[in-house]
């Protein structure tokens, strides 16, 4: 008894001994881990990876950029629902543990035991939390302790409401989607608060395996996936069994969806990310910075609209090119063909499909989505055959005469949406500006038919001739050269020695083609007559011309110092000219166009604020009536001072605009445009019904591009339509680019009360003949207005003459070309 007795007290000293080294190295094994543990407080302020997000002004998402999708919501504003189905599912005791879930670490040593097998990790939430932000996802011991201790020191220091915010943002759900307002968006198309019970359960269930758990890699087993979540909250009591019934009868209907994009302008997305990734390098596209536009989406959604629709417009005038793809029809499944038509690209707002049947009168197609659609003959008739010179053939008898059966083409729906009719991808192609003239906010920009088929950018990147929108400006250097609206230039032919030319000889004319003989400036404006214009600036001098363009934001040095230049053969990008109508739309401030209003970083602290330059008229007298008073003081004294060193002029906490032109400059060159509408070559434009607007067709040589540049106080727009690759449009800018401003000016200036503009001190009105320009009270007259002090006398000098020079009315030229 006494040897047992001694064996037993042995046995059992060694065991304690045992027993203790054993406790001894899994503590020493515990603090050697602890003391590799990283710092937990990077959690406080830990920066996800959110990407590049850009609003309109109105704070609509307009375009995102980045690797990772992610959109993160505060915890209090993530529905109750998903957070119960997530707790069912992944950690029922959450709000009762400490971070570490004791019992399902049992069943998961249980099962380890049993089966051999890592298959149950019995991780919690805050486990994974430790092993998404620290570690890797081996499954090791050293890894699983690790985690154990991380999430222990986790749950110690953060609440419960933040471990799951943390969880819920940053966790993957397959598909580049980071978080589940992310997963809501990518999957179904909706926010967080607008999932079905049946989504929810599935959103839930996806981080389990979410790459191939997800209802688009494997939609049966995330089905089962999405049952048992369903069953877990039912088990739980968080849905009733009616609410779980249904849920489970729920078909399921995801599908990749992008951003959830609110006011669609990639042309505008693309140039701030362009610039942004320039500035903040590429931590842009993870930082979550928010940048806030000058965009106006109304407006933006109009622009597009208006400029596409006259596209199409365009497109149809000139005739059908035929279908994009032709697929042989030899009975072949449509299985096929569908395959085919889905590696076809949409240019919205067409729809590509295949021709599948094609009756004497009509045709049925197809489109991806499966859809039959018919084709009757008054959307296919229209069809004559095109070339790339703008002719059409004859019209067609039958439906057989446009498409046969295997024709991949495009279709368009009726302003009804109640029918369709073939359409085609454009081949012309346009751009459009509209911006404020107070202080140069982009409010629309649209730089091409579709960003999809083509992302070169017109309005900022493209170096077009403007045609006779250019004219303007050169008649505003006229008149601060001493010529008036009344000045008459005889409108005769003649030509200009150019060895560049093949004869020689420059022959410039009208565009009609005729010719008008002696014609006041307010009329060759306002009717677009070339030779006055070439008269008028050889008149005023090249250089002076050239120079005086810096007025207007163009550089001197970057515009043809040839007379060929008063049709605008300059090269120039239609955001430029935005700028320069804007100057004459806001009285005649220098204002530059800008698109970002702000810029802020996750935080929403701000990172920029734009200053723009603003008109305030006031501002500008109040400092001018300063100088004066402080010039005839400084002349009346006996010790002339130096001018004082004023401080920049500030409005509303933005610098104030200066004078690029004068205001009577400004006033004499609006009213001409506002005739350019009245009666001159925007006379389409009356349509709208306002006198406070006005404007400018452009058409350049062989008819390569049309303009229509106009404007009124609050907004100025520009438009452009041309090829790529230059020939000729064979219409005049009157007809394919105006009707673009008009229906976008409908919209914009909806609501907008129409103010006269006074003259302004300065500009006098005078009856003049309407011949001869000079002062007259006979029959033939009109008010025409005047700068104080330029109004000429009623005789004309003896030497006035009609020989294809200038009249008496104008200054006399300078010897700048040789006019034959």
């Amino acid at each position: 008894m006494n040897v047992f007795t001694t064996w037993l007290r042995r046995l059992l000293f060694m065991f304690i001994g045992l027993f203790s080294l054993v406790a001894v190295g899994i503590i020493l094994l515990i603090l050697n881990v602890e003391r590799g543990l990283p710092d937990i407080s990077v959690l406080k302020d830990f920066q996800l990876q959110v990407p590049l997000r850009i609003y309109s002004d109105e704070g609509l998402l307009m375009a995102e950029y980045g690797e990772k999708k992610r959109v993160p919501v505060p915890y209090e504003q993530i529905p109750n629902q998903l957070i119960q189905a997530v707790l069912a599912t992944e950690d029922q005791r959450y709000f009762e543990h400490g971070g570490v879930d004791l019992l399902g670490l049992v069943r998961a040593s249980v099962v380890l035991i049993t089966t051999g097998t890592k298959a149950q990790g019995g991780s919690t939430i805050t486990m994974q939390v430790a092993r998404n932000f620290f570690l890797n996802n081996k499954k090791t011991y050293t890894r699983k302790l690790r985690e154990i201790l991380l999430a222990v020191k986790i749950d110690k220091s953060f609440s419960k409401q933040k471990i799951l915010d943390l969880y819920l943002n940053a966790i993957f759900y397959g598909n580049r989607a980071y978080g589940v307002e992310a997963a809501a968006e990518v999957y179904y198309g909706k926010r967080l608060n607008e999932l079905t019970l049946a989504q929810t359960a599935m959103i839930a269930g996806i981080p389990k395996a979410p790459s191939s758990l997800n209802p688009l890699a494997n939609t049966a087993a995330a089905l089962d996936r999405r049952n048992h979540v369903l069953s877990r909250m039912l088990d739980h009591r968080y849905i009733s069994q009616l609410q779980y019934e249904q849920a489970l009868a729920e078909p399921e209907t995801a599908r990749l969806h992008g951003s959830l994009i609110e006011c669609a302008a990639p042309y505008v997305g693309e140039m701030i990310r362009n610039g942004t990734i320039g500035q903040f390098g590429d931590d842009a596209y993870t930082s979550g910075m928010r940048i806030y536009t000058t965009i106006q989406c109304k407006l933006q959604q109009q622009a597009e609209v208006s400029l596409q629709t006259e596209l199409l417009s365009y497109d149809k005038r000139h005739g059908y090119r035929g279908p994009r793809q032709h697929l042989a029809y030899d009975n072949a499944d449509h299985s096929v063909w569908l395959i085919a038509l889905r590696k076809q690209p949409t240019y919205s707002p067409l729809t590509p499909a295949i021709v599948f049947s094609v009756g004497n009168d009509y045709a049925e197609v197809f489109t991806k989505d499966k859809r039959i659609i018919r084709l009757d003959w008054p959307g296919l008739s229209w069809a004559r055959r095109g070339d790339n010179d703008g002719g059409v053939g004859p019209s067609p008898n039958r439906a057989s005469d446009v498409v046969v059966a295997g024709d991949i083409v495009d279709i368009l729906p009726s302003e009804d949406n109640n029918s369709y009719r073939l359409a085609q991808v454009p081949a012309v192609q346009g751009a459009f500006i509209a911006l404020s003239p107070q202080n140069g906010a982009v409010r629309a920009l649209v730089g091409g038919f579709n960003y999809l088929q083509s992302s070169f950018n017109r309005v900022s990147q493209a170096a077009l001739q403007p045609g006779s929108s250019f004219k303007p400006f050169i008649y505003a250097a006229a008149l601060d050269k001493g010529f008036t609206l009344a000045s008459v230039i005889n409108d005769a032919p003649f030509v200009i020695y150019d060895p560049s030319l093949p004869d020689g000889m420059w022959r410039p004319q009208n565009d009609e083609r005729k010719f008008f003989g002696p014609t006041r400036l307010r009329v060759a404006l306002s009717h677009s007559r070339n030779l006055v214009s070439i008269r008028l600036l050889n008149a005023i001098g090249i250089n002076y011309a050239t120079k005086y363009l810096a007025h207007f934001g163009f550089n001197p040095k970057e515009v043809p110092h040839s007379l060929s230049l008063a049709l605008g053969t300059a090269s120039v990008s239609p955001l430029q000219m935005a700028r320069a109508y804007a100057i004459i739309a806001n009285g005649g401030f220098d204002v530059k166009p800008y698109l970002i209003n702000r810029i802020v970083n996750v935080a929403n602290k701000p990172i920029y604020t734009a200053q723009p330059l603003t008109v305030c008229v006031s501002c500008v007298e109040a400092r001018e009536q300063q100088l004066s008073l402080l010039a005839s003081q400084n002349a009346l004294s006996n010790t002339p001072a130096p001018a004082p060193a004023l401080p920049p002029l500030m409005n509303n906490g933005n610098p104030v605009a200066t004078r690029a032109i004068s205001s009577q400059t400004d006033f004499l060159i609006t009213s001409v445009l506002k005739d350019v509408i009245q009666i001159g070559t925007g006379a389409a434009a009356k349509v709208l019904g306002r006198n406070d607007i006005a404007g400018k067709t452009g058409t350049t040589q062989k008819q390569r591009d049309g303009w229509f540049d106009g404007f009124n106080p609050h907004i100025a727009a520009v438009v452009w339509v041309g090829f790529d690759e230059p020939r000729s449009l064979n219409e005049y800018g009157a007809k394919v680019a105006l009707p673009v401003w008009i229906d976008f000016m409908r919209v914009a200036l909806d609501g907008d009360v129409a103010t006269p503009t006074p003259p302004p001190p300065g500009i006098v009105s005078v009856r003049i003949d309407r011949n001869t320009g000079l002062p007259s009270s006979g029959p033939n007259t009109l008010f025409e207005y005047f700068k104080a002090g330029t109004v000429p006398s009623a005789q004309a000098p003896s030497n006035s003459s009609n020989d294809g020079g200038n009249s008496s009315t104008a200054p006399k030229e300078e010897d700048n070309a040789q006019l034959f």
